[in-house]
């Protein structure tokens, strides 16, 4: 326990300030925005035609979707990791 914790009589408080520590603003709107996303992508099941270079694949839009949102995520993740 830490000694403002003692202090005040309250017990627990460490585990709420890890938690306090880790929900910090941008986490939260990343969640609230992959949610979004997933919520979008799974709302659009219908098979549609894409057109990939030269071949045209039916295929769900769903996963259409899902497979662009994980190449946007590695290249932000690449951007990120070399602007370290």
């Amino acid at each position: 326990m830490t000694a403002k914790a003692k202090m005040s009589g309250v017990k627990g408080s460490g585990r709420q300030r890890r938690l306090s520590e880790w929900l910090t603003p941008r986490r939260i709107t990343v969640l609230v925005l992959v949610v979004i996303a997933l919520v979008f992508i799974f709302e659009n099941t219908d098979d549609t035609e894409i057109r990939l270079l030269i071949p045209l694949v039916t295929m769900p839009l769903w996963l259409a979707l899902l497979g662009v949102g994980v190449i946007g995520a590695l290249c932000g993740a690449l951007f990120m990791s070399r602007r370290r």
